[in-house]
């Protein structure tokens, strides 16, 4: 009996302890883990179709880590939460981004990470124990969807029924003016042939006024060296002009003060006689225009004697 109580105590002892090592290995497999591997939170604005749980995330290119959860985000719908383990040697920095990218046109989506400058610092947990969360931007795919979405309200707006009434008008007045052009071809081929002479005409009148203006520039050079000279020689007497009138009114000089100062003094009492005496001969030559007996007689003339 007693070696039978022995034996379970053994056989529990035994069990207990490779319990205790399992659960050890186990808890040293997950902090090896948690030590190999970061967690992230990426919030996306945009549907993340295609995308699913151990879906892979690169950066750069280079596989870094998988999708480890989705789901929606508890305070808006509209966003996508994805939780993210990344390699601990992965350098994802405050400025690093995440994008939903695709293997060509058809491919699997995943997360692309891109940024990350050496200077900027490297994305850790705050002081709260919470998860740091690496920003998002638009992605190719969500740029194309705008992009089309733009497109097609711009044809909507383009293919109205309004502006198919007003292109439908404008083709019925291209073929009335077609019309009213065809109707009038041989005016304007008159007009073209007109233009056509009157080109011409306009070319020789051009040549002819460029021939004469070539005479005449031949003839301005031939003449230019005689000009120069007359001019040379006109410029030389004036000059001479000149220096006599210098020199008269240097000489005179005294005489013409004297002009300046008496001379002209008594030019304005002169001047205010003769007026007045020209005055007096206009009033005698309009009284012997009226009537030269009277003036000269003091009455009028004797009458002529006719006899009967």
């Amino acid at each position: 009996m007693e070696t039978r109580a022995n034996y379970v105590l053994i056989g529990g002892f035994t069990i207990l302890a490779t319990v205790c090592l399992l659960l050890f290995a186990l808890w040293a497999a997950k902090f090896s883990s948690e030590r190999n591997w970061r967690q992230y939170e990426v919030v996306f604005t945009e549907p993340v179709t295609g995308l699913t749980e151990g879906g892979g995330v690169q950066y750069n290119g280079i596989s870094v880590g998988t999708v480890d959860k989705l789901s929606l985000a508890p305070d808006d719908a509209r966003k996508v939460v994805a939780l993210l383990k990344v390699k601990a040697d992965t350098p994802v920095k405050v400025d690093t981004r995440a994008k939903l990218s695709q293997q060509g046109i058809t491919g699997v989506p995943f997360i692309q990470l891109t940024g990350g400058s050496p200077e900027a610092a490297r994305l850790e947990p705050d002081g709260s124990g919470e998860i740091p969360i690496i920003r998002t931007e638009p992605s190719a795919l969500q740029n194309i969807a705008d992009t089309a979405s733009r497109l097609v309200a711009r044809m909507d707006k383009l293919i109205s029924e309004e502006n198919i009434a007003k292109l439908s008008a404008t083709i019925d007045h291209l073929e009335q003016a077609t019309g009213s052009i065809a109707g009038q071809r041989e005016d304007i081929a008159a007009l073209i042939v007109n233009a056509r002479k009157a080109t011409e005409t306009l070319q020789l009148t051009l040549a002819t006024a460029n021939g004469s203006l070539n005479k005449i520039d031949h003839n301005v050079v031939d003449q230019l060296p005689a000009l120069m000279a007359k001019l040379d020689a006109t410029v030389g007497k004036l000059d001479s002009v000149a220096g006599n009138a210098n020199a008269m009114i240097s000489e005179n000089r005294p005489a013409l003060q004297s002009f300046a100062n008496d001379g002209l003094s008594q030019l304005g009492p002169t001047l205010a006689e003769l007026r007045a005496l020209i005055s007096d001969l206009r009033r005698v030559t309009d009284r012997l225009d009226g009537g030269p007996a009277r003036y000269i007689l003091g009455h009028d003339a004797p009458k002529e004697f006719k006899p009967e």
